[in-house]
Parts: C-alpha cells; structure tokens; sequence
C-alpha cells in the first residue's frame, strides 16, 4: 500500500489512534520516515503542525486534537451513509471499536464479538481488553463494556445483563468449615481476595446500597480474577464473585453460593455508547448481540 495514495482524513484519523509514529508506521508495514514524510506533506498542506515529532510518544497539537476530532466525525457520516445504503441487502458494513475490563471481556465479550464478526463478515471489530474501567467520553470507542455503576450522563446506556457479587466456595471446603449463617462469620473463615482497581478490596459489601461491609482476611490474595477462582474451586476458602464469572461453576455444582439471603449491591452489566441522535445499525446490532449472548452465557 502507498501512503500517498490513503486520503489525508483517514491517513490522519489513524495516526491520532497510534501511540506513536513508530506503531503507525508499523500497523502500515512502511518505515517510519516514509509515515513522517506523508505527515509532513499533509501538514504543509494544511499550514499547521499536527504533531510533536517523536518516534517514541505521539502528542497532537490543538490544531492536530481539532483536525483529528474534524476527521473522525467524517469518516464516521461516510461509514453510516454506507451502511444506509446497504440496508437494502440487509448487510452491515463498518467498524466497531469496543472497550472492555480484562475478566469479562476475555471469557464473555470476546467470544461473542466472534459470533458477531462471523454472522457480519463486512464489520471490522477491534476490541481493546484493559484492568481499568473506560470512561468512552472523548474517546474513539464505539462500545464500552461497564460492570458496575454508571458516571457519565452524557452516554447512553444499555442494559446488558443484571449483576452481582456474591460469596461463594467449593463443596470440598464447605464440609469442613464452621457454619455460615451471618455476614460476621466470614471474620472466622479464609476468604480468597481479588485485589483489583487500588481499592478497599478486602471490604466485601452487603445490603442493597453496600452500605453494610466485612473487611475480610485469608491466606491467599491475587489481581487476577481467574487466578482466585481457580483457588476457590481446590478448596482454600470463600471468594466474592460476580454472578456473570461464577454462575456458570455454580450450575454445574463446582461451587455454591453462601448467605444466598443476604443481599448484596448490584453491579449490573451496562454498554455505554456515545449519545447522538442516531446510533448506526451496526452499533445497535452489536449490542444486541451482547444482551442476547450473555444472558444465554451467565443465565442473567
């Protein structure tokens, strides 16, 4: 592929989502003098300087921020006018960019996104797994997949699956471990901890709102989700777990939930998209593919 042969919205579009010149000009497969002297061409065009050079850190300039924002809503009209016309043919066309945490995005978001792909073979996805939560606003992603609250009122909001985080352990540990009838008699049992987000994670929350807690203690502790469960199902201790992670073990009798008549606060599954007047098909149908998948997954 030639560089002078992309047209300036696009070549531009995706050097704003690089990291740097070096990534761009490697997702191209050219060198990265070739992808500055195309920049440079572009900006002399233009009479304005788009970048800071650097190899290692691409930095736009205001100019830059406002002709990158010019173009992705561009390209974005161009893509929605051809997936209009393609209605016809029931076909749908275009990309989407989804942002997902890394727990559910790998053994949830992911498969499904396949399924997706495979059914609309003229849709590209591009999904990014990441351990902190996405706030979409001012991003160029098209979905954000969201556990838990919701921050932004200027997105909206799809119901994907109900939610919660309960305590649950493997039969094996349960036969040999004092009784659980209260929330205080998790001081007395080996709780397996996530750490996760920098925060109060030994603090497991009960009651509707999560206003009732128990700061909880174990000889085991991981930020890794599949890594604690795995703990959990060899017998070392209780785990507090969302519903869409251990429902699937509980059905199939590897665990079973404790205190099931304690309430806990709701971390329900939301995918949050950017708020205009009309969402393209492709968008709408993704996200309906979610719902539907993961409520035949997590049994929501």
């Amino acid at each position: 592929m030639d560089l002078t042969s992309i047209d300036d919205l696009d070549f531009f579009e995706q050097i704003s989502r690089s990291q740097s010149l070096t990534e761009a000009a490697r997702n191209w497969g050219k060198s990265v003098s070739a992808v500055s002297k195309r920049l440079s061409a572009l900006e002399a065009r233009l009479g304005v300087q788009l970048i800071r050079r650097s190899t290692r850190r691409l930095t736009l300039t205001e100019e830059g921020q406002l002709y990158a924002a010019g173009a992705l809503a561009i390209l974005q009209q161009k893509t929605d006018l051809e997936e209009a016309l393609s209605t016809q043919h029931g076909e749908l066309k275009g990309g989407i960019t989804v942002h997902s945490s890394l727990g559910i995005g790998r053994k949830h978001i992911a498969p499904l996104l396949g399924e997706f792909a495979r059914q609309h073979p003229l849709v590209r996805i591009d999904l990014e797994l990441s351990a902190l939560p996405l706030n979409i606003s001012g991003t160029n992603f098209d979905i954000a997949i969201r556990v838990g609250g919701l921050s932004d009122s200027r997105l909206k909001a799809k119901l994907l699956a109900r939610n919660r985080r309960i305590v649950c352990a493997a039969p094996s540990y349960l036969d040999n471990a004092a009784p659980l009838r209260t929330t205080r008699d998790l001081e007395r049992h080996n709780c397996i901890v996530l750490r996760e987000n920098n925060g109060d994670y030994s603090l497991w929350r009960f009651g509707e709102r999560g206003q009732e807690y128990v700061d909880v203690s174990g000889s085991m502790i991981s930020d890794d989700g599949d890594v604690v469960t795995d703990w959990c199902m060899q017998g070392h201790g209780l785990i507090m777990r969302s519903t869409w992670h251990v429902n699937p073990l509980i059905h199939q009798g590897v665990l079973q939930q404790v205190l099931p008549d304690v309430p806990t606060p709701s971390a329900d599954i939301y995918a949050l998209y950017p708020s205009t007047d009309r969402t393209p098909r492709r968008i709408a149908a993704a996200i309906e593919h979610l719902r539907h998948g993961l409520a035949a997954r997590i049994g929501a």
